[in-house]
């Protein structure tokens, strides 16, 4: 039978792996992926990964997300993880909306989906005493930051920047810089030194903005509203965080520990708009040391054939159920399910890890 997990590791990882196998105790940093529905396919290696694994060895871990990575990674620093998982794969596929929809009404729709997941315990997500949530969002600058919610500017604006990216990824900084609302034990010291082209701003996470930064980070340009107003943030207009960090390729070499990472693909993509650019696809290099520490977990693309059509959950099935909602859920529903199997396969690989079963990056 074949394997529904793909495991590749970072040269350091596979040096770890092999001395000590797989210790709860060595992982340091848990990054989740924009992505949209395709995060629903990890719904049961995160409630393994929160809810069984992590706990046998309590420690300082970061847990760092952009969109529906940001929910993810939220509902993992609740005092019961795997209810909030749940509560978040249940409330995700029963989204509805109407033939006719604009922004406003997606935005109200998101926002009442995240007051559902964080259920008046926002405290227990940014007071967490060892789980350090680091939120990623965008923040337009140059013309996205003067669009003053009219939606012509916007689309001109983001016309321009994916104009720009098609030239240089580190022209996209023209547009946009990353706010990193992060939980009040981690300064975020690992991303304050430049590692790319983008300004970092760092926002203390709270109460008071959690709800906001969650929404902005899963606001897709001209599919939600930009988000403003949030509190304790510089002023302007912020989105999707997979604008600038899609799959997280971030500079994880700083940390000692290892790092591990429970995505859709087998690869790393660093921003949306280089999702048509392969060659934009993150690799290891002794220039490039990012992925050194990472261990990638992922369905195999024969578990993907196992799936409703044959794909994973995605934005398009908006469209290609219309209003049959009722099957668009079901099917939704039922990849959620057969995650099962690719977390009891991690879980025995973690307990024996085979370093012939996996591959470099």
């Amino acid at each position: 039978m074949q394997s529904p997990i793909t495991i590749r590791l970072g040269a350091r990882a596979r040096e770890r792996i092999a001395a000590e196998g797989v210790q709860a105790a060595d992982i340091a940093i848990v990054p989740a992926a924009a992505g949209g529905p395709k995060g629903l396919i990890l719904h049961s290696v995160d409630c393994w990964l929160f809810g069984d694994f992590l706990p046998r060895a309590k420690r300082q871990r970061r847990f760092v997300g952009a969109s529906i990575g940001a929910w993810r990674m939220a509902s993992a620093t609740f005092q019961d993880p795997v209810t909030a998982h749940k509560r978040l794969a249940r409330l995700y596929a029963a989204q509805r909306y109407p033939d006719k929809v604009d922004a406003a009404y997606v935005s109200r729709t998101c926002r009442a989906l995240l007051d559902e997941l964080l259920d008046g315990r926002a405290a227990e997500v940014t007071s967490h005493p060892e789980h350090q949530l680091s939120v990623l969002t965008v923040r337009g600058v140059g013309p996205l930051g003067q669009t003053r919610g009219m939606r012509w500017r916007e689309m001109t604006g983001f016309l321009r920047a994916a104009l720009s990216n098609t030239v240089s990824r580190s022209r996209l900084a023209g547009s946009m810089e990353r706010v990193i609302f992060h939980h009040h034990g981690d300064s975020g010291h690992w991303l304050r030194e430049d590692f790319d082209a983008f300004s970092n701003q760092f926002v203390g996470l709270s109460e008071a903005n959690l709800r906001d930064a969650l929404l902005a980070s899963g606001s897709i340009p001209l599919v939600l509203e930009a988000v403003s107003n949030i509190a304790g943030a510089p002023d302007g207009a912020y989105w999707d965080g997979g604008l600038i960090d899609y799959h997280l390729h971030l500079p994880y070499q700083r940390d000692p520990g290892l790092v591990l990472y429970p995505h859709f693909n087998d690869y790393i993509v660093p921003g949306w708009l280089d999702k048509s650019m392969p060659w934009r696809r993150a690799s290891a290099s002794a220039s490039n040391p990012a992925l050194d520490n990472v261990i990638l977990v992922s369905p195999s693309a024969d578990f993907v054939r196992t799936l409703p059509n044959g794909k994973l959950p995605d934005r398009k099935d908006f469209k290609h159920y219309g209003q049959d909602h009722d099957r668009r859920t079901r099917d939704w529903t039922r990849a959620i399910d057969e995650s099962e199997r690719m977390a009891e396969a991690f879980a025995r690989w973690c307990e024996k890890p085979d370093l012939k079963q996996t591959a470099a990056f």
